[in-house]
């Protein structure tokens, strides 16, 4: 049988590279925290941190979404007052179309004409 010379090749490749280093090394290496804290960064110090970069996190959330808030009532203030000149609007002209002077000038295109005698009051004797 012929020998596997595959695997051969990627166990080579493998051990030339030298031993591969985690993520927290490189992190190490590059940021130099041993420098900083001797040995590493002591563990009774991760919650606190960890306690502090929450509460950072929950008050810059807070402060976008009440900026958010403020830019939708801004918004909704400028539709409102749109709504309420066009309401005030059509309010005059409803006002002014329901005048008699303009429903007899309306009705004479009908045939109807305007009474110009006041009503009377028919009354009878039994």
């Amino acid at each position: 049988m012929t020998e596997n010379t595959f695997r051969k090749r990627i166990k080579a490749n493998s051990k030339s590279k030298g031993p591969q280093k985690s993520l927290f090394s490189r992190l190490d290496e590059k940021l130099n925290v041993t420098a900083i804290f001797g040995e590493g960064i002591p563990v009774k110090f991760v919650p606190p941190i960890l306690y502090a970069a929450l509460i950072a996190m929950i008050y810059i959330w807070s402060n976008h979404r009440s900026e958010r808030m403020i830019r939708q009532i801004e918004r909704v203030q400028l539709e409102v007052e749109d709504l309420r000149a066009d309401v005030t609007t059509l309010e005059a002209e409803f006002m002014y179309s329901s005048k008699q002077s303009e429903v007899a000038k309306k009705i004479q295109i009908l045939g109807i004409e305007e009474i110009k005698e006041p009503p009377f009051k028919i009354i009878s004797k039994k």
